[in-house]
């Protein structure tokens, strides 16, 4: 866990997708590279594929929609009607057995996917693992077999200015090709969903409909999957972001394990990116690495000898400068992986190795759900531990309970997902059993405090 203009800049969510091997050969001279991308195109392009998914969602029709003053207080007027909502990007085939990665915000949400390849051949697909978080989306192909795919790169082997292709299906129109260079690594600045990523930039010309779509180098290796684009105006501007093709080898792997969520491996820290004044308050020659700000007791670099105030230069020999690109290194790795930790401590570097596993869910959460007529039903709690920490993105600090869902009368109450419960009518809550007994109080007037994002919130209601 870590912690003007005339039109505004969009970060815009885009599409792609598989390959096998062929006759064609990749060049192998930078003579042959200046002549044509052909013999590249020929071996990677089969293995990019269209997705079609689709997903009911409910509607409400409100006669006052489009109404500058009636539809903001209307808008769940009238009964719910379902309606089938349709997306389309691209894949990219990784095996020859149906293994498919693309975006999650192409397909995460999917009741039905079909996944075309470029030969016209057609099979249902699902999700066997889908991350928001990172934008990825593992589907098995049903069926498929001596499929074409495309071998995976070691992305952090990759420069700027390497030439490289994006493959995907840009507004529909059918498989595209285009090529540029990598003009930026280790972005890690972007917004994109629910949280920032870590990302490849390119100048390729990625438009939307390229969502989940190739970035290939010149041996047809994967180096990235496209997934979005900086632009003013929703099209190309040569701004083009796709994600790590060593993230990508790590979600595969636990999808291929079995897994349906992707995990983790926990840091324990909170940092912050140094900058040159940071820098020379500690008295350090560059602005490079992480300042550790806070360490949980249980944290796995706590357990290495690290100290809040010292600066995390490296992991796994990789330069780390942002808390994303830590994160970025660590999902990379995996679970079970060692890593060397590089650090400063009062300007002396220090050195060890670290065992990556997810935080510890001791003491026990004990969850519960009050299911009974009062006025926090469907309010469901857990005690906090490190990975309740973890999974709501709680600071170090954080003791007591945790909401982890709301429905029924908790959610009219205002009650949400991540809300720290403080006290229920002016009684301390310290566990789950301390809710339990506050929820059968017999009362109508109810005061519940609770903080929610850093901010103390006292929710008063009637039942």
């Amino acid at each position: 866990m870590f912690r003007t203009v005339a039109r505004p800049l969009c970060l815009i969510a885009l599409c792609l997708f598989p390959l096998t091997a062929t006759a064609q050969t990749v060049p192998d001279s930078q003579a042959q590279i200046a002549q044509s991308f052909s013999p590249v195109v020929k071996a990677t392009a089969p293995a990019v594929v269209n997705i079609y998914a689709s997903r009911v969602v409910e509607d409400r029709a409100s006669p006052f929609a489009g109404d500058p003053i009636f539809e903001q207080f209307f808008r769940n007027f009238g009964p719910a009607q379902p309606r089938v909502q349709n997306s389309l990007g691209s894949g990219v085939v990784l095996s020859a057995d149906g293994i498919v990665v693309s975006n999650f915000h192409v397909v995460g949400q999917a009741t039905e996917i079909r996944v075309v390849l470029n030969d016209r051949r057609e099979y249902a697909a699902k999700v066997i693992l889908g991350d928001e978080a990172a934008d990825l989306a593992v589907l098995k192909l049903e069926g498929a077999s001596d499929l074409p795919f495309i071998p995976l790169r070691n992305s952090d082997e990759v420069e700027v200015g390497d030439l490289v292709l994006a493959i995907g299906n840009p507004f529909g129109v059918g498989q595209t090709v285009s090529s540029g260079i990598i003009s930026g690594l280790a972005r890690s600045t972007m917004q994109l969903g629910n949280g920032s990523g870590y990302f490849i930039q390119t100048d390729a010309a990625i438009n939307p409909g390229n969502s989940g779509g190739a970035l290939v180098d010149t041996q047809g290796r994967l180096v990235g999957i496209n997934t979005a684009i900086l632009s003013r105006g929703g099209g190309s501007n040569g701004i083009g972001f796709a994600i790590p093709a060593n993230l990508v080898a790590s979600i595969v792997k636990q999808a291929e394990s079995g897994a349906s969520l992707f995990q983790r491996p926990w840091a324990g820290i909170s940092g912050q990116a140094m900058d040159a004044s940071l820098a020379e308050s500690l008295g350090l020659p560059r602005p490079d690495g992480v300042l550790v700000s806070a360490l949980h007791p249980a944290s796995p670099f706590a357990a290495a000898g690290l100290q809040t105030g010292d600066v995390i230069l490296s992991i796994g020999g990789e330069p780390t400068n942002t808390p994303q690109e830590i994160m970025f290194r660590l999902a990379s790795l995996g679970l079970g992986a060692s890593a060397r930790v590089d650090w400063l401590r009062g300007g002396q570097a220090m050195s060890e190795e670290v065992t990556l596993a997810t935080a510890p869910d001791t003491p026990d959460r004990e969850a519960l759900t009050i299911t009974e007529d009062v006025a926090l039903n469907g309010l469901s709690v857990a005690r906090i531990n490190p990975a309740v920490m973890a999974e709501f993105d709680l600071p170090f600090d954080a003791e007591g309970v945790v909401v982890t869902d709301a429905q029924s009368l908790s959610a009219r109450a205002g009650l949400q997902r991540g809300d720290i419960l403080m006290a229920i009518n002016g009684v301390s809550i310290a566990t789950t059993a301390d809710v339990a007994a506050a929820a059968q109080e017999p009362t109508r007037i109810w005061a519940v405090d609770l903080i929610r994002e850093g901010r103390a919130i006292r929710l008063r209601f009637r039942f």
